[in-house]
């Protein structure tokens, strides 16, 4: 179940923008951080071959890595993963000998043009202007190796978004929907006595839900080159690289 923002969406000032996410993403996170890491632990296909198909001795990069479960996937290569939650950022690091950081996507620690690959999954799509989702794509495409021509590709970025087009899920969403809703968490609590009730509490996170070709669109804005993109499971993703700069 999820509910559409109506006024309370940001409209104005990036300011405004980072409050809000603060209050409904950011926040969110930090108290559901152990609850939402216990249900995450098996990786999604397509993000497990892109990891697989990493060259041994690559260096990458997790941009959002909730609790680390990508981490283990290839032992041949080496990820530093950074989280806005420093609840998540603390069960990642578990994943020895992976780095681990608390960063924000709009503002990586990381230097530019350095990494052989990258995956953000599920996290763009909490941004919650187009502005700011496009900000974060190019983010991570500038933390790349750069293409040394237009015939080769250089260092590659996997990204996943939540998709407007769910109608076969429990979710229900469908073209036409609102595309930015609260979604709620259920944190279920153990009742102080033996015989009381359990207590629920519910926390609302902010998504904007991706319709067909805007990731595309977003990458293309961001200053990137779509290489491949499909939908799986509810999400739209995408494996990006920068354009091709020829020098002047």
């Amino acid at each position: 179940m999820s509910t559409d923002l109506g006024s309370e969406q940001p409209t104005s000032s990036g300011s405004n923008d980072e409050v809000y996410e603060q209050e409904h993403v950011h926040n969110v996170y930090q108290k559901i951080a152990s609850h939402f890491s216990s249900t995450r632990y098996k990786p999604w296909p397509i993000v497990e071959r892109f990891l697989q198909s990493q060259k041994p001795g690559s260096i990458g990069l997790d941009i959002g890595c909730g609790n680390g479960k990508y981490l283990t996937v290839n032992r041949d290569i080496y990820i530093i993963a950074s989280d806005r939650s420093e609840a998540l950022a603390k069960i990642a690091a578990q994943h020895q000998p992976h780095s681990t950081v608390v960063a924000d996507i709009l503002s990586l620690p990381h230097p530019d043009s350095y990494f052989d690959f990258a995956i953000s999954i599920a996290v763009v799509h909490h941004l919650s202007t187009a502005e700011r989702r496009v900000q974060a794509i190019s983010a991570i495409l500038q933390t790349l190796k750069p293409s040394p021509d237009d015939t080769e590709a250089g260092g590659e970025a996997l990204v996943y978004v939540w998709a407007l087009e769910q109608n076969s899920s429990r979710r229900g969403w469908d073209k036409g929907d609102q595309q930015d809703v609260m979604v709620p968490w259920v944190l279920r609590s153990s009742p102080a006595a033996a015989n009381a009730p359990e207590t629920d509490k519910v926390f609302h996170r902010y998504y904007h839900l991706y319709e067909e070709g805007e990731l595309e669109r977003d990458i293309y804005a961001a200053g990137g080159r779509v290489l491949k993109s499909g939908y799986e499971k509810d999400n739209w993703w995408a494996i990006a690289t920068r354009s091709f700069q020829r020098k002047q």
